[in-house]
């Protein structure tokens, strides 16, 4: 495919040396453009799974460790009695020096910092039980609880994702854009270096048909050429991306998946670009040729 012989001399074209490599940073920039999205989706779902519907119960520590476990047994039977409410467990004092460590490092575990007993509680889909009426329901046998509703500060996180998520696919479009135009100039600049021999193939014959079939021939050489290089760039940019993500502290964001799904993602952007060079090098030729001749 290849190696297909053409009459027209189009690979000696100054401007097709180019092409593959604009080609090719255009493919960049869309492979990363995708997968982004991807992961930010992939982020966003599993937050909006796992706090949409949880809310967390502080319960203030004092001097004394078994009237701190009395107040959360109380605090638990409580929450059970509340309408919404389908799930109460409180979290090990292990579990919340965790999730604090790596804000704090070893002051976590310093006595002069005594962190609150936690207490999550997880409510039916439908339930309109809001954070005030708990804390509400709370208050008057345990003063000094704290009850954080997750939904709050996690509406506006999901759609700043999902923000980022549309401008990817805007950006996207862009990529697609310039794409296509720079086809069609690298095209009608090999036609005006290639009219004269244009010409003379009209002349003994040849259908614009034809004509067009050597432009486009060699965009979807050149374009699957760069689209390869430029998913070939965006690789070790994944991996180091993936290994940044690796290194930051357990808890501060979702784990990303690398899902099996994600390999057609990467063999996708190389052969649409193919086909938009194709494609849009055809018709450029179809509609030029009917203006030259």
């Amino acid at each position: 495919m290849f190696d297909r012989r053409t009459d027209l001399q189009v690979g000696t074209d100054a401007l097709g040396g180019f092409l593959p490599w604009l080609i090719a940073l255009m493919v960049f920039l869309a492979t990363l453009a995708i997968l982004g999205s991807s992961a930010l989706h992939q982020v966003a779902a599993r937050w909006d799974q796992g706090a949409g519907a949880t809310l967390t119960v502080q319960v203030p520590s004092g001097t004394n460790s078994a009237e701190d476990d009395r107040r959360v047994a109380a605090a638990i039977i409580k929450l059970e009695t509340i309408h919404g409410i389908v799930a109460v467990y409180p979290v090990t004092d292990e579990a919340v020096s965790r999730l604090l460590s790596p804000w704090l490092g070893s002051m976590v575990d310093s006595p002069a910092l005594p962190l609150p007993r936690l207490i999550d509680v997880t409510l039916s889909n439908d339930s309109d039980t809001s954070a005030y009426a708990v804390q509400s329901a709370l208050a008057t046998s345990l003063p000094g609880v704290v009850v954080d509703d997750h939904r709050i500060w996690l509406a506006h996180v999901v759609s700043m994702i999902r923000t980022a998520e549309a401008l990817a696919f805007v950006i996207l479009g862009m990529i697609i854009i310039a794409c296509a135009v720079t086809v069609i100039f690298t095209t009608r600049t090999g036609l005006a270096v290639h009219h004269e021999a244009i010409a003379v193939m009209h002349l003994i014959g040849a259908q614009e048909s034809y004509i067009a079939r050597q432009f486009s021939h060699r965009a979807l050489v050149l374009g699957l050429k760069g689209g390869v290089l430029g998913t070939v760039m965006a690789l070790p940019v994944l991996l180091v991306s993936h290994l940044l993500g690796e290194q930051l502290p357990e808890g501060m964001l979702p784990e990303v998946v690398f899902d099996p799904w994600w390999w057609p993602l990467l063999a996708a952007p190389p052969l649409v670009a193919a086909f938009i060079a194709t494609v849009t090098a055809r018709l450029t030729v179809m509609r030029t040729l009917g203006r030259m001749l």
